[in-house]
């Protein structure tokens, strides 16, 4: 079996990757430090466990939608706490699964045919040669990367031809059908607060350098298609902010959501606002604010969780 490339290069890096910046109370990546303005914490790495639990009730229980039949290799591209590999093993036990992150942060106990290694998926060359994976799984990638496009050319260069890739992606815009939710309002704070949270993440997204894009999760389908998959479907799932459905099933949904959210706020905040000149006490006024609205159940918002699939096509296949 093909073994990655420069992979005692990689493993011999763990000293220096773990040396972890702390601000504002929170712990951050080291490797390519600032590529990514997420915390990598315990904090966050069990609210990242509780985050999958709630997308796997989304899917009905599935870890991904592809048709996969005794795959040799596959990949999951910003594994984080390396929970989705760990799940998946049980269900391919003679499957090599490989999880990279910026972060060695994943558990050192887990299945044999679990590895994780500390990678940089925006890197022009990954660790293995072209055309090695049967199936690659990327997801919450939100505010991650300077091109979401750009990483599925490369995602593309590394599957085999016929070979599968899922993105799973929240859209961090609120919506709502029955006109619950307070209108956004373009020139100065809304009614209600997680509008401007976005916004604010959005604008802050554009001022860092290189920029990142925030809203990623309804362009993929066509980025797929534009990068030459065959194939592409996509499945659109709503999240309720909170316990607001009377749908048994959709108000359970909710109440993991409204968790998810009240536990990742600072997180997703502090790093994006302070670039914009807030400071910490002022971000914490306004989150006060924007988790009222998270827990508003008189305001029926939701957000779209985006499932797109998509297949390598073989050399002598047209891609449509």
């Amino acid at each position: 079996m093909q073994k990655p490339k420069n992979e005692c290069d990689t493993q011999s890096l763990t000293d220096s990757v773990t040396d972890y910046p702390v601000e504002n109370g929170r712990r951050y990546h080291k490797y390519h430090e600032g590529a990514y303005l997420y915390p990598n914490d315990e904090q966050e790495l069990d609210r990242l466990d509780m985050q999958h639990h709630m997308f796997k009730m989304v899917m009905g229980g599935r870890l991904f939608n592809v048709p996969l039949k005794e795959p040799q290799q596959i990949l999951d591209i910003g594994t984080g706490s390396g929970i989705w590999p760990i799940e998946l093993a049980t269900q391919f036990p003679h499957t090599e699964i490989t999880g990279t992150d910026l972060s060695p942060v994943q558990p050192t106990e887990v299945p044999e045919n679990v590895h994780f290694l500390v990678d940089d998926a925006t890197e022009d060359e990954w660790l293995w040669g072209p055309n090695y994976f049967n199936f690659i799984h990327i997801s919450h990638m939100t505010g991650a990367m300077p091109s979401f496009k750009r990483l599925l050319r490369q995602t593309y260069k590394y599957l085999k031809p016929g070979a599968y890739i899922e993105c799973q992606e929240m859209d961090p815009k609120p919506k709502c059908d029955d006109n619950t939710m307070p209108p956004e309002n373009p020139d100065g704070y809304s009614a209600f607060a997680l509008h401007d949270w976005f916004d604010l993440n959005m604008r802050s997204s554009q001022d860092v350098d290189p920029p990142r894009q925030f809203r990623i999760a309804h362009r993929i389908e066509q980025w797929m298609k534009d990068v030459g998959f065959v194939d592409v479907k996509q499945h659109v799932h709503k999240i309720p902010t909170n316990t607001w459905p009377q749908d048994e099933r959709m108000r359970n949904i909710g109440a993991w959501s409204e968790s998810n959210w009240l536990e990742a706020l600072s997180g997703w905040s502090y790093k994006p606002f302070l670039a914009l000149g807030w400071s910490k006490p002022e971000i914490e006024v306004f989150l006060v604010d924007v988790r009222k609205s998270i827990q508003d159940r008189n305001v029926h918002a939701y957000m779209n969780y985006h499932v797109v699939t998509g297949r390598k096509p073989f050399p002598d296949e047209k891609s449509s």
